[in-house]
């Protein structure tokens, strides 16, 4: 009798599914021959800019593997999902899709056959992109060398791994978007806004994502993403070493600022890409981004950067750490220091933040040197302990930027090491 129940049950799920599955998913786009050639040189050049500005090589393109062909794992707290090819190979890529299809990709989250896109693509932020910066983009990357690569399986919890479920996640988050603002009609303000706001979808990793997944409100008050500390960007103007627009448009432009530090993680890929679009852009995203500042009390202010003693006998925790492993580099008087006006730590982001996440990842993993790149640093995960990993932030933080120490910092690095092993 049991027997009987639980299979009734089983089938009666299995109905449900299926005509949930049915209900969710859209028609098909029919599949088109790949363009046979490319468009206008100034429909590419915008579409570059466009796809720049949207970050999309950074997580379509997996570490090592050709740029857009997908693959990169995207860590998530319901399990890893796999970035997608979008190059025209017209087998494992786009290279089929027609200009409808990627719009309604864009603007609805749904693949050209019709199955629902897990949001770890931001399509609730593309759905705002203007008609013409949809087509530019499409063109682009139709333009692009088609690479056949096929992406790994999702590797998601049940029932998260049953698509036609995202229909109810669509329904309380997805909200299609009016076409954005014309480029060539926006004030400097509203562009920095569709920029921040749908283009960079900027929210996705400053504003942290609440138990369903979705991004908390108010946004940009700061989330974590891959084991980074993803600061709030209402607060910039207000923390212990507050920021200038000028700042902001220096680092978002070439990932180092001179009063607050390099960018790393996450966050390094997005300055290089940057890097490579009109300064007006990013001009216009620093000008939005200090409109939506808190007009709460400024925390404060850093204290002046304390060079470590000569005389090592009069020790204090990580002291010695410091002169052995980072004074050579870090030093005030080191000669790094001295090119490109390279801020001291006790001004540096990683080092003011309200948690260590920042400054152990970047001592565990280093910073990768990249062909151009002003800025590189060595890992240490296989030279200093977790305990030496905290002596050093626990001197780093009171010693020279005169904050309170961070607690339980050495958890904190065996963590990050156990989780984000690079």
């Amino acid at each position: 009798m049991r027997l009987r129940i639980t299979a009734a049950a089983v089938a009666a799920l299995a109905v449900a599914a299926a005509g949930l599955a049915l209900w969710t998913r859209a028609e098909p786009i029919a599949p088109v021959d790949p363009p046979a050639a490319a468009a206008a040189p100034a429909v590419l050049a915008a579409g570059a800019r466009v796809v720049a500005l949207g970050d999309c090589m950074v997580c379509h393109t997996a570490r090592g593997g050709a740029a857009y062909a997908g693959g990169l794992g995207l860590d998530t707290p319901f399990g890893t999902i796999y970035s997608t090819n979008i190059t025209p190979d017209p087998e494992t890529g786009i290279g089929r899709w027609s200009a409808q299809a990627f719009r309604r990709a864009l603007r609805e989250g749904v693949s050209r056959d019709g199955h629902l896109l897990y949001p770890a693509f931001p399509y609730i932020h593309t759905t705002r992109m203007s008609d013409a910066d949809i087509e530019a983009s499409y063109h682009y990357l139709m333009s692009r060398e088609p690479v056949r690569a096929t992406p790994p399986d999702n590797a998601l919890v049940l029932p998260l791994n049953f698509r036609p479920l995202l229909a109810f996640w669509n329904m309380l988050y997805l909200r299609p978007g009016d076409a954005g603002i014309p480029a060539r009609q926006a004030t400097p303000l509203e562009r920095g806004r569709y920029l921040v706001d749908t283009l960079g979808h900027c929210a996705s990793c400053h504003s942290g994502m609440n138990l369903l997944g979705g991004e908390r409100h108010p946004p940009f008050q700061g989330g974590n993403i891959d084991g980074w500390d993803a600061p709030a960007l209402t607060r910039l103007t207000g923390g212990a070493a507050p920021w200038t627009q000028a700042e902001l448009v220096d680092y978002l432009r070439g990932g180092l600022s001179g009063a607050h530090g390099a960018a790393k993680g996450p966050m390094r890929p997005v300055t290089e890409r940057l890097a490579g679009v009109p300064r007006e852009d990013v001009d216009a995203m620093a000008a939005y981004l200090m409109s939506i500042q808190d007009a709460g009390p400024a925390a404060a202010p850093a204290a002046a950067p304390t060079p470590p003693s000569a005389d090592l006998s009069a020790d204090l925790p990580g002291r010695r750490l410091f002169a052995a492993a980072c004074a050579g580099c870090h030093a005030p008087a080191a000669p790094m220091m001295r090119v490109d006006g390279r801020p001291g730590l006790a001004r540096s982001s990683a080092v003011l933040g309200e948690r260590p996440d920042n400054f152990v990842q970047t001592v565990l993993h280093g910073i990768p040197w990249e062909t151009g790149s002003k800025v590189y640093m060595p890992p240490f995960a296989d030279t200093l302990s977790d305990a030496q990993v905290a002596e050093l932030a626990a001197y780093v933080r009171t010693g020279l930027a005169g904050r309170a120490a961070w607690p339980d910092t050495a958890t904190k690095s065996a963590t990050l090491r156990k989780e984000t092993p690079q």
